[in-house]
């Protein structure tokens, strides 16, 4: 530290100390670094789980490994996520940034960073707020943030849905019932390619005060088209719905996939049309207290691969096209118990049915073969603790 000669002078008379010289010569450097930071905020959370997989086989005696738990039969740290954020301000050129971090057996996206991007507000009409960078993708009943799901387990059509998008998306507000995504984005999963370019694009609508007990229902439309040669193209619509009923909402998503199939291992049975499937869900939540509340979903699946295997086996399904280890016709029911007991602590006890109708379910024999009938049973204990 370098003081000026008249401090040093004002030291050795003891009229200043050196102490208060350097609070007084950082208290500038304070200043900045907390102005910075004045609006700056941390969140988090920490999810925790036990899961028994109650069923191990199938009619055939092939062992289940289920499709949507990271850990069967263990205990596991699903992801500790923690978020900066800088929001914007109320000015016309108002710019923030957020930051995602997350590690675990479930943590999403590239590395360490779930998301990561700049926020650009541009003063057209009501204003567009853009995101630039890596963030969660825009479409789905389901997201990224494992507390704000009904379930612990997530849906299969969260598992079409990409998870993550790399560019530039822009939001408008209409009104209070209009809501408009729109951008250019790599679209990003567990499974296929970062390189996968999408158009993305997706319309909130929101049911107005003046709609009695239906007030603040929303719709959800969106879409990805992949415009890459190969790739994975999205559609989807998701509704929620409160009832007259204040304690009940119920919901419903639709998704439909389709994945182009013109790539060299699939000769020499190559079929140039695409793989489509469907996934049809329905939610019901029941808030019975402040701290308790009942969840329920169920889901119908058809994904199947055109392509055979053996040709003219109509029993095979052929190569396994879609971002997860299932293939076939299927459907899952989930029933969730969420009691809150614990300040900032969300706690769940969740039992989940996978059945399959006919195809590969779960991931079995490599997905060569056919297991027709095939079951896998879940009983899960999961604590979310939010900061």
């Amino acid at each position: 530290m370098k003081f000026n000669k008249w401090t040093l002078g004002l030291a050795a008379v003891g009229a200043v100390s050196l102490a208060s010289a350097v609070r007084a010569d950082e208290a500038p450097k304070m200043s900045q670094i907390q102005t910075a930071l004045s609006n700056t905020t941390i969140s988090g959370y920490v999810d925790v789980a036990a899961q028994y997989n109650i069923n191990h086989t199938v009619g055939n005696g092939d062992s289940v490994q289920p499709l949507f738990v990271s850990s069967p039969n263990s205990f596991s740290l699903n992801d500790v996520d923690i978020a900066i954020d800088k929001p914007e301000d109320d000015t016309p050129w108002a710019s923030g940034y957020h930051i995602d971090f997350n590690i675990g057996d479930q943590a999403v996206g590239d590395g360490a960073i779930r998301q990561g991007y700049v926020v650009l507000r541009t003063p057209v009409g009501n204003g567009i707020d853009w995101k630039f960078g890596v963030q969660d993708d825009i479409i789905g009943y389901e997201g990224n943030t494992d507390g704000n799901n009904p379930n612990y387990t997530r849906s299969v059509g969260y598992f079409v849905e990409p998870t993550t998008l790399l560019g530039l998306i822009g939001s408008y507000t209409v009104n209070k019932m209009i809501t408009i995504q729109a951008g250019l984005a790599n679209a990003t999963s567990g499974d296929f390619s970062p390189d996968n370019k999408v158009i993305a694009g997706s319309i909130a609508l929101t049911a107005p005060d003046s709609w009695g007990w239906a007030k603040g229902a929303t719709l959800n439309l969106g879409a990805l088209f992949n415009i890459e040669k190969n790739g994975q193209n999205n559609y989807y619509a998701g509704l929620t719905i409160p009832t007259p009923m204040s304690a009940l909402k119920v919901g419903a998503a639709f998704d439909y996939i389709t994945v182009a199939d013109s790539t060299p291992e699939f000769a020499p049975f190559f079929n140039p049309s695409d793989d489509s499937g469907y996934i049809v869900g329905l939610y019901g939540n029941y808030q019975a207290t402040d701290k308790l509340a009942l969840n329920l979903r169920g889901e119908f699946y058809k994904l199947q691969g055109n392509e055979a295997d053996v040709p003219g086996d109509p029993n095979d399904p052929g190569v396994n096209p879609f971002p997860f280890e299932s293939n076939g016709i299927g459907e899952e029911v989930t029933a969730t118990v969420q009691y809150n007991l614990w300040a900032n602590v969300i706690s769940r006890l969740e039992f989940r049915w996978d059945h399959a109708d006919q195809g590969v379910p779960f991931g079995l024999d490599g997905g060569r073969h056919s297991t027709p009938q095939a079951n896998s049973f879940i009983l899960a204990l999961n604590l979310i603790y939010q900061f």
